[in-house]
């Protein structure tokens, strides 16, 4: 265990100089070098050692490629509107950190969508991550990808149903606590629509813990 929080900071800023130089998914590609990324890798990452709010996404888009800042695009704007926090709040590194499941940019698949998280990325960094920010009070999952990884056997078959049963995973004695999400993506809207207990049941509770976690 990494005690004070002066001993969690020196060892996390070594993690991000070491994430920062990661090129595995260019030059060691888990599925060969066929499978490359195929652009120079950028990863986005906020790792802080005082957040007890950790918000563990899928992986950058293309605009945050491009700006380095996570979630700075229209889904980041629906999510800050999910935790009733401002910009400013959200990208205090005192208050949230941001770990997605991939750091980096994956591209795109043949119709245009965001291709799914690189492989190399989670079993290389994410357990060295999280042990290194024990605070960590809260585990914000957005999307099956985070799901899978953080709440593994629990999940449940399809995204609605981990997040229909948020409660079972907020709700326990176990520390740090997760809650599920959907992605905060505006193609999600028919399904926020379609789902009026997100907004009506699982939200109130969401920004009331985490203005509890991050006063």
């Amino acid at each position: 265990m990494i005690a004070t929080e002066a001993e969690r900071e020196i060892v996390l800023q070594g993690l991000r100089q070491d994430i920062a130089a990661c090129r595995i998914c260019r030059d060691a590609p888990a599925r060969g070098l066929e499978h490359r990324l195929p652009h120079e890798p950028r990863p986005v990452v906020v790792l802080s050692a005082k957040a007890r709010v950790l918000i563990a996404g899928q992986a950058p888009g293309l605009r945050v490629h491009g700006s380095g800042r996570p979630f700075d695009d229209a889904s980041g704007d629906r999510l800050r509107q999910w935790l009733g926090t401002d910009r400013e709040s959200f990208y205090n590194a005192d208050r949230f950190a941001i770990v997605p499941m991939g750091f980096c940019f994956p591209g795109y698949d043949a119709k245009g969508s965001d291709l799914p998280p690189r492989r190399e990325c989670a079993p290389l960094w994410r357990q060295h991550v999280l042990a290194a920010m024990p605070q960590v009070e809260l585990i914000l999952t957005i999307g099956q990808y985070a799901q899978a990884w953080h709440l593994a056997s629990a999940q449940m078959p399809s995204m609605t149903e981990t997040v229909a049963q948020w409660r079972r995973y907020l709700l326990t004695n176990q520390s740090p606590a997760m809650l599920p999400l959907p992605h905060p993506s505006w193609r999600n809207s028919g399904w926020l629509k379609r789902n009026p207990w997100f907004d009506a049941e699982l939200l109130p509770v969401l920004q009331k813990r985490v203005k509890i976690l991050v006063s």
